[in-house]
């Protein structure tokens, strides 16, 4: 991973706002690669990309540990993905997984390293690391998109 930025998300509001703004900035076609230990909050990251692209409250959003797929309707389609469950790239390309990075949603991998090759280079990546019980850093490697361009104003306040 090629870390171009780091940020700290010191408590859940903070996650809660960058979740929120990652969601305002998101296009259809656009991945979202997280990558961290269990606990780091992709989830919980995840829950608050959803909020800020509208889906419905009944939407529960939980990490789809056990059915590696959620689909979620919203302003943009959700498709949330946790590739844990999975070994390697083969898996992901005999599930058929890799279609839904390129369909007019957003897509969420959770665990994201275990797809290989089969991500597309204009993802964003987020590691994200326990600071402490509510702190998270997130390290930005922004692939070959235009997410470090639409994320600048962010990363500069």
């Amino acid at each position: 991973m090629k870390t171009a930025a780091t940020i700290i998300l010191k408590n859940l509001e903070e996650t809660s706002s960058f979740g929120c703004y990652l969601a305002h900035l998101a296009l259809p076609g656009d991945v979202i690669c997280l990558s961290g230990n269990l606990g780091a909050g992709k989830t919980a990251l995840t829950q608050e990309i959803a909020k800020g692209l509208e889906v419905p409250d009944s939407c529960y959003v939980t990490s789809p540990t056990f059915s590696i797929l959620q689909e979620y309707p919203g302003r943009i389609p959700l498709y949330h993905m946790d590739f844990y469950r999975l070994s390697d790239e083969t898996e992901v390309e005999d599930l058929g997984f890799e279609e839904f990075f390129y369909l007019s949603g957003l897509t969420i991998i959770e665990w994201s390293e275990r797809a290989g090759s089969l991500i597309p280079d204009f993802r964003l990546l987020l590691k994200m690391t326990i600071e402490d019980d509510l702190a998270r850093k997130v390290e930005f490697d922004f692939g070959q998109g235009s997410w470090e361009e639409r994320l600048s104003s962010y990363l500069k306040a």
